[in-house]
């Protein structure tokens, strides 16, 4: 079975997306080919071969404000038709029997056309509720009538798609870990130096979150505790300097390797949830939590309670949890939960190799 997978963004990429696809095809690299339609340049590189389609004006780093909604603009109204053609003759150059298209931006339905998908099958991944993806219900709704399978990131987000666009089977895909990356340790003593780790670039929705721990940290210091605040790939932060912890900025990198490294020398996993996309928050899992979830220390997750991924974790006991941005709650949780923590961490294994065991998914992806 040959896939042409496509997306808005290179498999090799930084980012959930990409990190969940590329897990999926992993071992099975030969039988994929990869076509991205995106107007940012693209500089990356990986086993697998990739076609690349600008929908023009590409991105520049002078369009912003006004030009940037220009650009937007001229893209998906003017060169819209342009962005098809070069896509649809480009596909129709592939040898595949199965289309798998990530329902995830403006251009994600152009290829569901009739005379592409002659004799092929049609798989749709649905990674995050339409609204907060910069799709629409029209194409989120084509692809959930016209699918063979959907692939949905959570239960949430199939039973909220049943209810919008008409009752259709699903299965439940998702970023995993695999059973040598779940690793258990001692969690470190009371007195202890404490390490927060977070992955990834932080998106202006996220700031108030990061302020409240950067206080609710110094408020732990000051209480004597000696912390070291880790992040990996996030840009840097005025607000974190001249702090009562120390902060190590790590470059961006997609190497699991080192990143799996880092994850089991931290004591909490820090799991913000922004509280400004109801869309977002109700229906996607995110992939840093269940990379957190096979790591020895505890999750803390700081979000809207009301969230997919705050469900999932309350319901299992598998974290530590606070639902608001008040500087006392969040260090109040850290703080007296100390002795809780091993019990919580424990959970999250049980937890990992209970629903996100990605041999199991990856079974059930290449299952067609």
């Amino acid at each position: 079975m040959k896939i042409l997978s496509f997306q808005p963004y290179s498999l090799y990429a930084a980012g959930g997306g990409s990190r969940i696809l590329r897990r999926l095809y992993e071992g099975r690299e030969y039988n994929i080919r990869s076509m991205v339609v995106t107007a940012y340049p693209s500089t990356y590189s990986g086993p697998i071969a990739e076609t690349t389609v600008y929908a023009r004006p590409t991105q520049r780093r002078w369009m912003r404000f006004v030009l940037r909604n220009w650009a937007i603009w001229l893209r998906s109204k003017v060169f819209r038709k342009a962005t098809e053609r070069s896509l649809f003759r480009r596909a129709l150059k592939e040898d595949f029997d199965v289309l798998h298209i990530v329902n995830h931006g403006d251009f994600s339905a152009l290829l569901c056309t009739d005379a592409l998908l002659e004799n092929r099958r049609l798989w749709v991944s649905f990674h995050d509720h339409f609204k907060s993806i910069g799709s629409s219900a029209q194409h989120a709704r084509l692809l959930w009538e016209k699918a063979n399978r959907r692939l949905v990131i959570s239960a949430e987000l199939g039973d909220e798609y049943n209810k919008l666009f008409g009752k259709k089977d699903y299965q439940i895909i998702t970023d995993g870990v695999a059973q040598n990356e779940v690793t258990y340790r001692a969690l470190a003593s009371n007195d202890a130096a404490i390490v927060v780790y977070f992955a990834g670039l932080l998106h202006i929705d996220y700031i108030p979150l990061f302020q409240v721990l950067a206080a609710a940290l110094d408020v732990l210091a000051e209480m004597g505790k000696k912390i070291t605040l880790v992040l990996r790939g996030t840009q840097k932060l005025d607000f974190l300097a001249n702090r009562k912890f120390i902060v190590d900025y790590k470059p961006l990198i997609i190497d699991n390797q080192v990143l799996k490294q880092e994850l089991d020398s931290a004591t909490i996993l820090y799991l913000p949830m922004k509280f400004t996309d109801p869309e977002f928050y109700k229906y996607s899992l995110s992939t840093k939590m269940v990379g957190y979830l096979g790591a020895p220390g505890v999750i803390l997750y700081h979000g809207p309670g009301e969230s997919a991924a705050c469900r999932l974790l309350e319901r299992n006991e598998a974290s530590l949890i606070c639902t608001n941005l008040e500087i006392s709650s969040l260090a109040s949780t850290i703080h007296q939960c100390t002795s809780d923590w091993e019990r919580l961490a424990t959970n999250a294994k049980k937890l990992a190799l209970q629903q996100f065991d990605i041999e199991k998914i990856r079974s059930l992806f290449w299952t067609s």
